[in-house]
Order: structure tokens, then sequence, then C-alpha cells
């Protein structure tokens, strides 16, 4: 033993750095300007600890299986010049928002008027919340009340709005005033607000691919710029946080199922 660190302390010190890195764990990658060009573009090179190969266990291998070993942290303010991955991360996080929020507002077991509230009606004037060209109240625990008064033009309007909000719901109109049905909770009631769960999580899902989508044609943009390297952590980055808000997605779908099947 003693014999081998003399002949380690006798390696030149390159070689000795280098053998001494080779055995620290890996850490996040980092990436350093080398140099700037001309009208203020900067040269990015890439650097990272050496990886250590470690044995997984069978059980370690079934638990990562399908998941990808190792991943990148790059520093949000090192490739700010190049793409605001804060900006990119917001954009995702409000696809999660929009998500949860539409489950709260529309998928429920007990329909109330606030499951109303956000029902879009196409008007002459656009889309408009039911809300905002009615008065929504509730008669009874069975039935809800439209009273479309102010806005007795878009009554036909807010009818289709209703039948179509994908509640279940069977409008009847008295005039301006519209008697909404509360439907009894059945399985087959909760296995429709199920399905309507799922086709909501798949367009949260494409809403967050179009983030992605236009994120990487941004980078694709810097190419002519910045070093290859760099732009592969940095799409590889970009790729981890669309993975991680799918998974976000998942979960809040897995928990609205479980809620509405009881």
């Amino acid at each position: 033993m003693a014999l081998g660190l003399k002949c380690f302390r006798m390696v030149h010190p390159t070689f000795r750095n280098y053998l001494a890195a080779s055995i620290r764990p890996v850490s996040e990658v980092t990436l350093k300007t080398v140099h700037e060009r001309p009208h203020g573009h900067r040269q990015y090179m890439a650097y990272s600890a050496v990886p250590v190969r470690h044995f997984a266990t069978k059980k370690a291998k079934a638990k990562g299986k399908g998941q990808s070993q190792t991943r990148v942290n790059i520093n949000a303010a090192l490739v700010e010049d190049i793409i605001n991955l804060e900006e990119v991360n917001e954009e995702m996080k409000s696809v999660i928002e929009a998500l949860k929020d539409n489950f709260n507002k529309t998928l429920n077991i007990r329909t109330s008027p606030g499951s109303l509230d956000k029902i879009a009606v196409v008007t002459a004037d656009g889309k408009l919340a039911l809300n905002q060209i009615s008065q929504i109240s509730m008669k009874s625990s069975q039935l809800i009340l439209v009273n479309m008064a102010s806005f007795p033009e878009c009554t036909a309007a807010a009818i289709k709005a209703i039948r179509e909000s994908g509640m279940n719901l069977n409008p009847e109109v008295e005039g301006t005033l519209i008697r909404v049905p509360i439907p009894q909770v059945t399985r087959e009631h909760r296995e429709m607000l199920v399905k309507l769960a799922k086709q909501n999580t798949n367009k949260a899902k494409d809403s967050l691919r179009k983030v992605r989508t236009n994120s990487m044609n941004k980078l694709k943009k810097s190419k002519d710029t910045v070093s290859e390297d760099t732009i592969r952590l940095i799409e590889k980055q970009i790729s981890q946080m669309a993975d991680d808000t799918v998974a976000e997605l998942d979960r809040h779908l897995a928990v609205k199922t479980k809620e509405l099947l009881g």
C-alpha cells in the first residue's frame, strides 16, 4: 500500500489530476464561456465530471427501467442569452395549473353553480364565460337556474354550451330562464367524468408538446453561435422538464380518477 502511494506521488501532476478526477462522483453539468465572438455572441463549452460506472442490482434496474439514468441540471442564468429556461419552466407549470383548474371547476361528482361559471358561450362578441352573461343560482339540491335576462339574445347559445359542456346536463328553457336539472350520481356518470378527465389530460399534454416544440425551435436559432454539445445539453434539459411535467399531469389524473370513482 505504501509503495502504491509513493508511486502515485511520482506520477506527472496532469495525469495524477486525471486519476483523481476519475474517482469523483458525477456532478451537475456546468457551462463556461471560453471566449466571446464578435457581435456579442458567446461561445460555450460544456464540462462535466468523469462518470463512474456503478453496477446496479436487479431491483435497482427494475426500478429505473424506462427512465433516463443521467440527468442534467443547467444553471438557467448561464444560458439566458441562448434561451430563457425559467420562462419555459413557467409555461410548462401553467399547463399543470390549467388542468388542475379544469378538474376543480368542471369535473365534480356533485354539480354546483360554480361548475357552470366558466362554460364558454359563443356570442357575437366572441367566446364569453357563462357567468359573464348570466346570473347562476342554486334553486334546490337538484336544480340550478341560469338567468339570461341581461343577455336574452345569448340564451340559445348558452343552452347549446351547457349541453356540450361534457357534464351530462340537459337544460330546459322558459323564456330567458334556463333550468338545469342536476343528474343523479350513477356509476355511468362517474365513469363518464373519468373519461372526460382523461380527454382533458391529453389536451394538456398537447399544449405541453407545443411549449416544448416552440422552445426547441428557439434553440435551433442559436446553432450557428453555440457549440453542438451545449445545444444538446439544453435540449436534454428541456426534454427532462417536459417529462417531469407529463409525470405531474398523470399524477393529477390518477388522483382525480380515484376521487371520481370513489
